[in-house]
């Protein structure tokens, strides 16, 4: 709605407008100011909250003048608009702009979602068509600081993706499946770990007959899930897919929100559909005690539902094995349905038998994992990545558990700084910084008393078992001395046994066990009967001999977990019997399965576990046992990295993998991915082990086999940690050719955080090594990397001497996927110099090697170069079919370089007199990059403004280097 003409816009460029004139502001901060304060018009906005928006963390001295000089030009601004009250009034708490929400495209929008849940199918269609035609782009465009586009903008573009789910289930109600099909194809490419829109597509596919690829779609999702997550999908998605197997209609589905997916669409106007994670691990069946404990956590969340600034933080703190992880997940699986937005949970890994704790980094990247943020939506640089986090938790009741901490450094960057949600923090720490800074409220968790301990064991034994063995249980409860992990363990001890007396397991230490190591010395009581690794010892002597040898390697290994075919090579042993001998483990409680397929323990066992390893097996066979699974990594990831990325010579030739070592091979590029993704933390603890144990060979090789994946996936500061490892591991071994490799890497990641004196660094270094090893196709693949680097800088003749060295160096090796690739770098190079016959030559040439090659990829990025030579020759019909025989194969496989192609494409519809295609394809490109929150949707979108006014621009097309298009 308008008066007047007047509209605040937030949904796109930020501005005001009054009919067709945009009133102001004409700044960036301003603009910024005044998104603050319409997010929340009626609202005060505090000082604070503006300098935070408008700098970050890093405000001037003169913060404060600056932001009292954006309010006064915005009142200035207000000052010009007609027939509209807009105040903006001052107070000591901050500033308010009183103004008609209905005035402001944002607030117009949530509104006509909520009256589209509440509407009948027909007009909700028409309501959330109307309401998804208010966005112009990605919201907030063009406001300055990195606070808002971090913190607020991911939130906003979840609710237009919730919206678009949402019209999409109506088109199915409505009896309009075609309509449906079509608009979420797009959505499920981009998102395709998203039940609902993969669930309507399957319901659409169905209707229109299109039974076969409804199945082929489930199935690739399905693998998808299994292989990245270790779950399978959820049940509305098995319920679509039962309908098509049976030829059933599936009925209406446009209110349908399946488990686990889209969290109060239909309750609250302009909810984000985020989706909701229930991360927690399973309850603990025989819990208890703990009353007092337990009211003081549903006093806090009574607090939590009260309102008020801030989430709630409580840090459950005592020492190792008193249950503390115990106490947060049984009070998480109480209190859940108070937080309806989902439960998040991750295990620290602050203290075990390594120093391998998890980065805030990695837990952030973890947890916008479950949150199902795209990876091409993800910022490189972490503070970003906690900015995304902190948004896409924003007006939400979410539980987060943050189990094992080791100190407050590592739990600050992961709480959330809106009210609504509540953070478990254990640790055995007290982590007192937390209660300073942050206002946590501190939980000391004791002992169990001997009343405690008793009841523990009549609830794991039963009643009638411990009462025929009262007295020995009083004395077993006197040995544990209260610790729960203890008392649990004797207990689960005994039910595996059943008759086999208390006494009997009272009495079975055995004193060289007492003596094996000091990693569990911190629980001994004063008495060596109460000595944990007794207890531990209990479980670990009822095993085969071949099970008790399984436990004791996977002590060696420093990952949070391990996958079935690691630990067959870990041990050495076939993968049918390496799963037998786990599955002893499960049933002895000495390993858990948190996730399908990957197995990991409680880090007081792997300490034990450690323990009995140097003790009981020589250094020759654990360093054996460390080689294999070394070799199972590297033997995995190059088959792997040659699949991501087929255009690079194999570089990685690692020595023949030790007889017992299983490999994966993974058979198609989706499955080299969802290998990568899945063990990507286990990948990074095993370059830094391989490197702390001297295998400085397969430390390199890890990083190097990773990187295709690594940055095609923009983990760009994993990148940069393990090809640091992998140059100084390198270094150690005087690996030259490695330590080129390495440069390279860490080249490649600098360039993608932007970091383009980083990348000049080490890619140099690398053409260095690679001049004095006589390394030919070395020297190419450096001479690419610095003409992608200098075109990025518009250094474009600079970056055509690059790419020339480059083709004759790979001419050399006869390496002719390499040689295709230049000669398109080289056209390219020669079109934007403006030497177009050169560059016609070149890149018709690379495009017969590409197709001669069988490269797809290469051929498709050749196409784009003709379109823009012929373009620029004014041959705008013919650029226009070499435009669209590239986004043949660059829309459904790279998506931003489909969106480059398309800004050319309507460059030359628009110049051969076909205005309305050319906005199409425009509009085509826009959504592409706002999808990806990409910087080249404004120029994009401005030029869509243009269109209509603007002369041609005779073939000035915009450009993209040839860098990012590979």
């Amino acid at each position: 709605m308008r008066v007047n003409g007047v509209e605040f816009r937030l949904l796109g460029a930020v501005g005001v407008w009054q009919g067709a004139r945009l009133v102001g502001p004409h700044t960036a901060q301003q603009r910024t100011v005044l998104a603050m304060l319409l997010l929340e018009p009626g609202r005060v906005v505090s000082m604070d909250r503006l300098v935070t928006a408008l700098w970050n963390r890093q405000p001037p001295a003169s913060a404060r003048n600056a932001v009292q000089g954006c309010v006064s030009r915005l009142r200035r601004t207000l000052a010009q608009l007609s027939g509209v009250e807009a105040e903006l009034t001052t107070s000591a708490q901050g500033y308010c702009l009183w103004v008609d929400r209905d005035l402001v495209d944002l607030h117009r929008f949530r509104h006509l979602v909520h009256r589209a849940q509440r509407s009948e199918p027909a007009l909700g269609h028409e309501l959330l068509g109307r309401g998804l035609a208010m966005w112009r782009g990605t919201a907030l465009t063009d406001v300055a600081g990195g606070w808002l586009p971090e913190a607020v903008v991911p939130a906003l573009e979840e609710e237009r993706l919730a919206a678009q789910e949402e019209r999409a289930a109506l088109d199915l109600t409505l009896g309009r499946p075609q309509d449906a099909a079509a608009g979420l194809s797009g959505l499920v490419a981009a998102h395709p770990l998203r039940e609902r829109p993969v669930s309507l597509l399957l319901t659409a596919l169905h209707r229109t007959g299109r039974r076969a690829e409804a199945l082929a779609l489930f199935r690739r999702v399905r693998d998808q899930f299994t292989d990245e997550l270790g779950i399978e999908p959820g049940e509305e998605l098995h319920r679509a897919h039962q309908a098509v197997l049976l030829g059933e209609d599936t009925g209406g589905t446009a209110n349908a929100s399946p488990p686990g997916e889209p969290s109060r669409a239909a309750e609250e106007p302009g909810a984000a559909a985020v989706a909701v994670p229930r991360q927690l691990p399973p309850d603990v069946e025989h819990f208890t005690s703990r009353t007092h404990e337990l009211d003081a956590l549903d006093a806090l969340a009574r607090k939590d539902r009260g309102g008020g600034g801030a989430p709630v933080i409580c840090v459950i703190a005592g020492t190792g094995g008193v249950g503390k992880t115990a106490l947060a997940v049984h009070w998480a699986h109480r209190a859940r349905d108070l937080y309806p937005d989902g439960q998040l949970y991750v295990n620290l890994r602050g203290f075990g038998p390594t120093d391998a704790a998890m980065t805030p980094a990695d837990v952030v990247r973890v947890f916008l994992d479950a949150l199902q943020v795209p990876g091409d939506r993800i910022p490189a640089a972490f503070e970003a990545q906690v900015g995304l986090f902190r948004g896409l938790l924003a007006d939400r009741r979410m539980l987060i558990v943050l189990d094992n901490a080791r100190d407050a450094e590592q739990v600050r960057p992961l709480l959330p700084t809106s009210p609504g949600s509540l953070v478990l923090v254990t640790s055995r720490n007290e982590l007192t910084g937390l209660a300073v800074t942050e206002g946590a409220h501190q939980l000391p968790l004791d002992l169990l008393s001997a009343v405690e301990s008793r009841e523990l064991l009549v609830r794991r034994l039963g009643s009638r078992e411990f009462a025929a063995q009262q007295g020995t249980a009083d004395d077993v409860i006197a040995m544990c001395a209260g610790l729960p992990l203890a008392l649990a363990i004797v207990a689960a001890r005994a039910a595996t046994q059943p008759g086999l007396p208390l006494t009997t397991l009272r009495g079975c230490k055995a004193d060289d066990e007492l003596e094996a190591g000091d990693g569990l010395d911190v629980f001994e009581s004063g008495d060596p009967s109460t000595d944990v690794r007794t207890v531990f010892s209990w479980s670990y002597r009822a095993l085969s001999p071949a099970g008790a040898r399984v436990f004791r390697l996977l002590g060696l290994v420093d990952s949070p977990d391990i996958t079935l075919p690691a630990a067959a090579s870990l041990a050495g042993l076939p993968v049918a019997q390496t799963r037998r001998l786990l599955s002893e483990l499960l049933r002895a409680h000495l390993v858990g399965q948190r996730v399908p397929g990957r197995y990991s323990s409680h880090d007081l066992l792997w300490t034990y576990a450690r323990e009995l390893a140097l003790e009981r097996d020589g250094e020759a066979e654990r360093r054996e046992a460390l080689h294999r699974l070394l070799d199972h990594y590297v033997h995995s990831a190059v088959p792997g990295d040659a699949l991501l990325n087929p255009a690079v010579t194999a570089s990685i030739d690692p020595a023949p993998a030790l007889p017992g070592v299983t490999v994966t091979r993974p058979a198609e590029v989706t499955r080299a991915r969802a290998w990568f993704a899945g063990q990507l933390p286990a990948l990074l603890a095993a370059a830094r082990q391989a490197a702390h144990h001297g295998f400085h060979a397969h430390a390199a090789q890890l990083a190097h086999a990773s990187r295709a994946f690594l940055f095609q996936e923009g983990h760009a500061q994993h990148q940069v940690t393990m090809h640091r490892i992998a140059l100084d591991a390198a270094r150690h071994i005087d690996d030259l050719p490695a330590q080129a490799l390495s440069h390279i890497g860490l080249g490649q990641a600098y360039y993608r955080i932007g970091d383009y004196a980083g990348t000049e660094e080490h890619v140099f270094l690398a053409l260095r090594i690679y001049e004095e090893q006589d390394d030919v196709t070395g020297q190419a693949r450096a001479h690419t990397h610095l003409g992608y680097l200098r075109h990025q800088q518009g250094k474009h003749q600079e970056g055509l001497v690059h790419a020339t060295r480059a083709l004759d160096l790979h001419r050399a090796s006869r390496h002719r996927v390499g040689e295709a690739q230049e000669l398109n770098n080289i056209g390219w190079f020669h079109a934007v110099l403006g030497a177009y016959e050169e560059a016609l030559r070149y890149c018709e040439k690379a495009l017969a090697m590409h197709r001669a090659l069988g490269n797809a990829g290469g051929e498709s990025s050749t196409l784009d170069s003709l379109g823009l030579i012929h373009h620029r020759l004014g041959d705008h019909e013919r650029a226009i079919s070499y435009y669209e025989r590239a986004l043949v194969w660059r829309t459904d496989r790279e998506r931003v370089s489909g969106a480059e192609t398309l800004t050319r494409l309507a460059e030359a519809q628009a110049d051969a007199g076909r205005p309305a295609e050319a906005r199409r394809s425009l509009r085509r490109a826009l959504d592409m990059l706002d999808e990806f929150a990409h910087p080249d949707a404004e120029s994009v979108r401005t030029r869509l403004a243009e269109l209509d006014t603007a002369a041609p621009r005779n073939g000035a097309a915009p450009q993209a280097g040839p860098g990012r298009r590979r």
